[in-house]
């Protein structure tokens, strides 16, 4: 189905592929993993065609179908959501109108024996089965399952996509991809913009997607719900482990294990090898054993190995001060924007030590229920903080409001006061910033560069309160696992939102439901939820189904009746072009029976031009009358269609 052989990639002088070759076959669900810059996204760009190789070849099948979401894309305005979505359908679109096309061009020729009027009806019969292949009907039913289970509402539908956030058309772009079921399937972080429900819904739909899948995620849970293979890049090559995440991760460290043990014995045998040729190269009496050693190394394919990620973040929060038993007491508090109101008479005590997690769809007010606990924005009603209660905050865009001009030493060296500024150099190290990567600016950090350092800012005062929104944005897999280690062992109380299952799974000692203006806690732990929601979601269908059945009958009633219309007219083309010909052929028998008159009365004198139109008006009588048989057989099986 598609195979990569011998493919090179350089960027000036440094290599990032060197001779990789892989197959990928049919149904294959493939994690691609790897170091931040390792060449994933590369990878997807070379197989989509937006890359070339250096070197080597890549071969699709010509029949195959690819659909790619990238990161980031730039997405076109103009359109209503829904209008957008079934833009994905433009080339059904264009199908169905070559088809309306040629039925007008058929129906206005009555050459029905030539070769092109066969073409006609062939090229009608391939777009009609590709049209029906493809539920041309049912697209729009589809667009709405699609856009539902990405968290659009119904009323959202008719919105035009320009008064949507970034986060939420992507979602809309990641719609029309699915819609199109592309054979290859290459997506790149499509969790980003996505909440625990949509992540959910989503891992449900690709588990089921025929096609092949090849995904870059940090999402742990999610690689393993949906992947059967695993493909490490490393070192400018490709390693095929056929597994998903979590059990690649054990076959990797027995892997791990074998390259060293061997990579420590050839480093043993360079060595000796190294001793021996400086310790006898000025012997004559040793000088062909030396150029032999030294032939040997130069022949030597010397191993390499990537060193466990031992240098991802390790975090130590500092021990939390003691606070009151209620650390935070929300009463009838209530948020609106104009008529629009998020929260309404939202009740919430939270008490010292727990760890709770806020859940629920994008938009339905976690963030606004965060910024009303920090005074950020005005609210009604009334929320008290507990004695001795110290808040420290990370922000869902935390790692945006950074100050670009500093540098990353500068960001944490300008708000640390007291003896903590000589700890400023160690923090940055815990955080994975060391030597030289101090000095460099915020403007230059990757995502996960400014979420870290956004993170170690946390570390300069001890809090007793964590609120941290979407903390694990832009993180790798191995750092959010250290995250989430050094929250379970804080001693502090966290309100967390996080859209990550893997990340919350084990943490959190609480569930709170953010939905309808209100504010719940959630009976249960995090798998329950999600699986009441998928119940909650089946119910939705099936009434959402008898609607679309309704719909379905009365547009199947309307067909009908466009169809009855389309045939009346039709059949009365037909009878017209009969009684058109029937007249015709009348009138030129007449004109033959006058010819025939004159030709009797010019016996023995008959001019040849008059015995040429007499043949030539004997073929034409032929020809309609030929036409005339053809129309009253088209009738005929009209009639019978209608019966």
């Amino acid at each position: 189905m598609i195979s990569l052989q011998d493919i090179s990639v350089r960027f000036g002088g440094d290599t990032l592929f060197d001779k990789v070759s892989v197959m990928i076959s049919p149904q294959d669900k493939i994690g691609l993993v790897g170091r931040n810059g390792a060449g994933k996204s590369t990878l997807l760009k070379l197989i989509i065609g937006e890359e070339s190789p250096s070197e080597g070849t890549i071969a699709i099948s010509q029949d195959l179908t690819l659909g790619y979401l990238p990161q980031q894309m730039k997405i076109a305005d103009g359109k209503s959501v829904m209008d957008e979505v079934l833009s994905a359908f433009d080339e059904l679109n264009r199908i169905n109108a070559r088809i309306d096309f040629l039925q007008d061009q058929l129906e206005s020729r009555t050459d029905y024996e030539s070769d092109e009027y066969g073409e006609l009806i062939q090229e009608i019969s391939e777009k009609t089965e590709y049209v029906s292949m493809h539920g041309f009907d049912s697209l729009e039913g589809e667009a709405e399952r699609m856009l539902t289970g990405l968290g659009f509402e119904r009323t959202d539908f008719i919105r035009p996509t320009s008064e949507f956030s970034g986060g939420w058309r992507m979602r809309i772009e990641l719609a029309k991809l699915l819609l199109k079921n592309p054979d290859i399937l290459l997506l790149d972080e499509p969790t980003n913009h996505l909440d625990i429900v949509s992540i959910d819904w989503l891992e449900g739909f690709l588990k089921q997607y025929k096609g092949i899948i090849i995904l870059i995620s940090h999402d742990r849970a999610f690689l393993d719900a949906i992947t059967d293979k695993t493909f490490e890049i490393s070192l400018q090559k490709l390693t095929v482990y056929v597994a998903p995440y979590s059990k690649y991760l054990i076959l990797k460290e027995e892997r791990y294990e074998q390259e060293l043990a061997a990579y420590e014995n050839q480093q043993k045998m360079i060595a000796e090898t190294e001793k021996f040729i400086e310790r006898f190269r000025y012997k004559a009496t040793k000088s062909v054993q030396v150029q032999s050693r030294i032939k040997q190394l130069n022949k030597i394919d010397r191993l390499e190995i990537e060193k466990p990620e031992t240098g991802a973040i390790r975090i130590s929060f500092p021990p939390a001060p003691r606070a009151g038993s209620v650390v935070l007491n929300m009463k009838n508090v209530t948020k609106e924007y104009g008529d629009h109101v998020v929260l309404k008479d939202v009740n919430l005590a939270i008490e010292r030590g727990h760890k709770i997690a806020l859940l629920g769809k994008n938009g339905e007010g976690k963030s606004t229920c965060i910024k009303t606990i920090l005074q950020e924005i005005e609210y009604q009603g009334d929320i008290v903080l507990g004695r001795n209660v110290e808040i420290g905050y990370f922000a869902q865009n935390q790692d945006q409001i950074l100050n670009n001009s500093k540098t990353v030493f500068e960001t944490l060296d300008s708000i640390a006061v007291g003896d903590v500024r000589t700890k400023v150099r160690d923090i940055l190290g815990a955080f994975y910033f060391s030597g030289d990567d101090v000095e460099k600016k915020v403007a230059v950090l990757s995502g996960g560069e400014r979420n870290r350092l956004a993170m170690a800012k946390l570390m300069l005062q001890p809090y007793n309160l964590l609120i941290l929104d979407e903390p694990t944005n832009h993180l790798d897999i191995q750092s959010k696992a250290v995250l989430k280690a050094a929250l379970k062992k804080y001693d502090g109380t966290v309100i967390l939102v996080s859209h990550d299952r893997d990340f919350l799974h084990g943490l959190t000692t609480h569930l709170y439901e953010v939905k309808n203006t209100q504010i719940k806690e959630i009976i249960g732990d995090l798998k329950s939820y999600l699986k009441r929601l998928h119940t909650e979601e089946l119910s939705s269908n099936s009434q959402n189904s008898k609607k679309n059945e309704n719909k379905t009958v009365a547009n199947s009633q309307k067909k009908q009746l466009f169809d009855k219309k389309e045939w009346d007219r039709r059949v009365r083309k037909v009878k017209t072009e009969i009684s058109r010909l029937e007249t015709q052929i009348e009138k030129l028998e007449r004109e033959k029976a006058d010819i025939n008159a004159t030709m009797i009365g010019q016996a023995g004198n008959v001019s040849p031009d008059l015995y040429t139109k007499h043949a030539d008006m004997q073929k034409e009588i032929e020809r309609s009358e030929n036409d005339w048989e053809v129309l009253l057989h088209k009738l005929s099986g009209l009639e019978a269609e209608n019966q």
